[in-house]
């Protein structure tokens, strides 16, 4: 999930840890020349937490290269462990999430980083139709997280919404079902669902993975996922 790529920096910058005279915020000032550099961009946490996600859904313990443990926000590892999956960073430069137990409820809130990132609400949603008890998710940064209700009822689950929060009843037992979806986030959830779900599904709108996924499609299938894909009219 890591490239290698060779950057020139920005101008020279600063900021002021403690509030001074500065406040809060980045300052850059100018300069005539700037040298080269190089960085390893760190693996994407969205897709990191897609896949961790799918994987718990099913049962399944997951390794991640090009990301670790300190990559991810708190807010999205605290309810993953709360969720009891184990987090850890592997030898191999990896995270490493293993399911310790059934799938335990949680309550959680999306936020601005550090916290709980609203593009994997819907994610979570979907594993948590998999764990015991009620979970609540209330969404705070983003007004219409909801998309991926609706799809998630088709395939059995007990999953409602009131205002901003996102109420999901389990275990349950989800079978295959004919959806489509109206967004990237809509589309990974219902795509979770399909996984765990007995029977093969249909889901229209896999186009929208396109906007922010590479090779998610092919990861899970690497996994072990049957999926196939038709052109969409």
């Amino acid at each position: 999930m890591a490239m290698d790529r060779m950057m020139k920096p920005s101008c020279p910058t600063t900021s002021d840890p403690y509030g001074g005279d500065y406040k809060q915020g980045l300052h850059v000032t100018g300069s005539d020349r700037i040298g080269g550099g190089g960085f390893t961009i760190a693996g994407d946490r969205i897709e990191a937490a897609t896949m961790i996600t799918a994987a718990a859904t099913t049962g399944g313990t997951i390794h991640l290269n090009g990301i670790m443990v300190s990559d991810l926000p708190q807010g999205l590892t605290h309810v993953l462990q709360e969720a009891g999956i184990m987090l850890g960073d592997d030898f191999n430069a990896g995270v490493r999430a293993v399911p310790h137990g059934p799938l335990r409820a949680v309550t959680a809130a999306t936020g601005p980083h550090p916290g709980l990132p609203t593009d994997t609400a819907p994610q979570l949603a979907a594993m948590l139709t998999q764990a015991h008890g009620t979970s609540l998710i209330s969404e705070r940064v983003y007004p219409r997280r909801d998309t991926h209700v609706t799809g998630l009822r088709a395939f059995g689950a007990d999953i409602s919404s009131t205002g901003p929060t996102i109420h999901v009843r389990g275990p349950v037992r989800l079978t295959a079902a004919q959806v489509e979806a109206a967004d990237i986030r809509a589309v990974t959830a219902l795509l979770i669902a399909a996984l765990a779900a007995e029977g093969t599904s249909t889901i229209r709108g896999v186009y929208h993975l396109r906007r922010g996924y590479g090779r998610l499609l092919a990861n899970l299938v690497a996994l072990g996922a049957d999926i196939t894909t038709d052109a969409e009219a």
